[in-house]
């Protein structure tokens, strides 16, 4: 996704849990299924971080900007403990304790669902030239292209490999190849910017 996709769909009109959710997904580079996982209670908003359960049980970081931190009172609205991101109905019978919230019996919001509502709102952005009458048959991002992106951009603004293998939590630097690779306008913006001509007219 490039950047003025990324701005494009800060501007869609959806809920307040979905405006979080996807900020802190980019914001973040963190996997979905990690962030789903977030209860409140392992958020620490001063610091703009959050303690999640990794790949294996280990316990690791992840870190938000002002986007994700300015939505997140909002998405608590006083709520002390329990899944951050909630279905907008009662938890049906038989949901886990640890995936209901105990102040409001809503259920924890699976990945599913949040996949779905992300695909289905992006469609239009995914398919700039359709036409909005076409739009149930046309496959809109997946979540995990939030990751993609956040890390692709990183990498093409200059940080460093240390830098992206400690935002993406990656063991290796082959595991993280595949996301730092620079799309075509931040190469051409690269090699414009390297030009000699262009520094002599500057």
């Amino acid at each position: 996704m490039a950047e003025n996709q990324i701005a494009a769909l800060w501007r869609l009109d959806v809920s307040l849990r979905e405006k979080t959710f996807w900020k802190m997904l980019y914001e973040s580079a963190a996997r979905a299924d990690e962030v789903l996982c977030l209860n409140v209670e392992d958020l620490y908003p001063q610091d703009k971080r959050g303690k999640i359960t990794a790949k294996g049980g280990a316990t690791e970081w992840i870190h938000w900007q002002s986007g994700t931190a300015q939505l997140l009172p909002r998405l608590i609205a006083g709520r002390t403990r329990g899944p951050l991101f909630l279905t907008g109905r009662k938890a049906p019978a038989g949901t886990a304790t640890l995936d209901v919230c105990e102040e409001t019996s809503r259920a924890r919001l699976s990945y599913r669902r949040g996949e779905e509502i992300f695909e289905e709102s992006t469609r239009l952005l995914a398919n700039p030239l359709a036409r909005p009458e076409d739009v149930e048959d046309l496959a809109g991002w997946t979540l995990h292209r939030l990751r993609h992106s956040a890390l692709t951009h990183d990498a093409e603004n200059g940080t460093s490999t240390p830098m992206l293998l400690a935002r993406s939590r990656h063991a290796s630097v082959r595991s993280l190849e595949r996301y730092a690779r620079p799309g075509v306008d931040a190469v051409a913006r690269h090699v414009a910017e390297r030009d000699p001509a262009a520094r002599r007219r500057g």
